[in-house]
């Protein structure tokens, strides 16, 4: 899992701690991520939405994809296939991922890159594993995240971020014990690059064995945290967290997560997402890929799909056949 590093920690800019009047976030949840197959039959942890959690707005959908070390012409993605309603963000671990869609969009996306899709009116798009690790297999791990995007972006124009793992906002906690990659929002005075329709915060924190992050959190944000791998505890109360396992905290101004003195990881550490963000509150009715805020609204994204209203599959990716033939 190597995704962003830093050789010296110290160097980096650090969270300040939270003060004795901020209150600590605790811990209303703990859920276990269930697995399921996606795409064309890869497989993936998802810890909500589930029966434990069914809403953890203002996101739709968490997914962790791998990690699973591929066999040659193993690895498999997710075909041409349409959204609408909301934005998809895939961050990469290990392995290599590409993405095309209907907007012109696309690009690869390597170790620690993360690419980020606003389907808004509608869009379609292809995320496959890259060539060479298909021929010659290799270890695969991403995650996906889908944001809900309120009422009035719904039908926003389609768009495409793609950021580099060198854009990320590396910060490290207080005392030098965990590395924080913020990739969106702002935590504790630091920003990340994703450019995001609805306020959120997302960051990977590698916390070190015996390790403790602090980190300061908007209060107006939900807040979660997503083990990877690991071992560890959520909130000051010390609620035991394990590899995928979710935390769900409650309101406050600061989240705490600890890493247990000893870590069987492939890093080293206890992997952790950190994500929430400001709610929506407003319905929700999802059917598949599309999300949206009532069964009307969803009926007209079928139609819409169907008379090729959301965009149509680039030429030369048409299966069997070849630009000029």
């Amino acid at each position: 899992m190597p995704a962003v590093t830093v050789d010296n920690i110290l160097v980096l800019p650090r969270l300040s701690r939270p003060d004795d009047t901020a209150r600590q976030r605790p811990v209303r949840s703990v859920s276990t991520a269930h697995a399921q197959r996606e795409g064309a039959g890869f497989e993936v942890r998802r810890p909500f939405p589930s029966v434990d959690l069914r809403s953890a707005d203002p996101f739709i959908l968490l997914d962790q994809m791998g990690p699973v070390a591929y066999e040659p012409y193993e690895a498999k993605g997710a075909p041409w296939h349409p959204h609408r309603g909301f934005e998809t963000v895939t961050y990469m671990l290990d392995g290599t991922m590409v993405h095309h869609d209907s907007n012109d969009g696309g690009g690869v996306i390597s170790e620690g890159d993360t690419q980020w899709m606003t389907a808004g009116s509608g869009i379609l798009h292809d995320e496959l594993p890259a060539e060479d690790l298909v021929i010659s297999g290799g270890l695969f791990h991403g995650i996906q995240l889908w944001v809900n995007l309120p009422r009035a972006q719904k039908l926003a124009p389609p768009r495409y971020q793609d950021l580099r793992a060198s854009e990320l906002t590396l910060v490290s906690s207080h005392d030098g014990g965990a590395l924080l990659r913020i990739i969106a929002g702002e935590i504790g005075g630091f920003a990340g690059p994703g450019s995001t329709y609805t306020p959120i915060a997302y960051a990977h924190a590698s916390i070190s064995p015996g390790g403790r992050l602090e980190s300061p959190w908007p209060q107006r944000f939900s807040a979660m945290a997503y083990v990877l791998s690991g071992s560890g505890t959520a909130g000051a109360e010390g609620r035991p967290l394990g590899e995928g396992q979710l935390a769900v905290f409650g309101p406050g101004d600061a989240v705490t997560v600890t890493a247990d003195d000893h870590q069987h990881t492939p890093s080293g550490d206890m992997e952790v997402l950190l994500l929430g963000g400001e709610p929506i509150r407003e319905p929700v009715v999802q059917y598949g890929p599309f999300v949206m805020n009532s069964r009307h609204e969803i009926i007209e994204a079928i139609e819409d799909f169907n008379a090729g209203r959301m965009g149509r599959i680039p030429a030369e990716h048409l299966s069997g056949k070849r630009l000029g033939e």
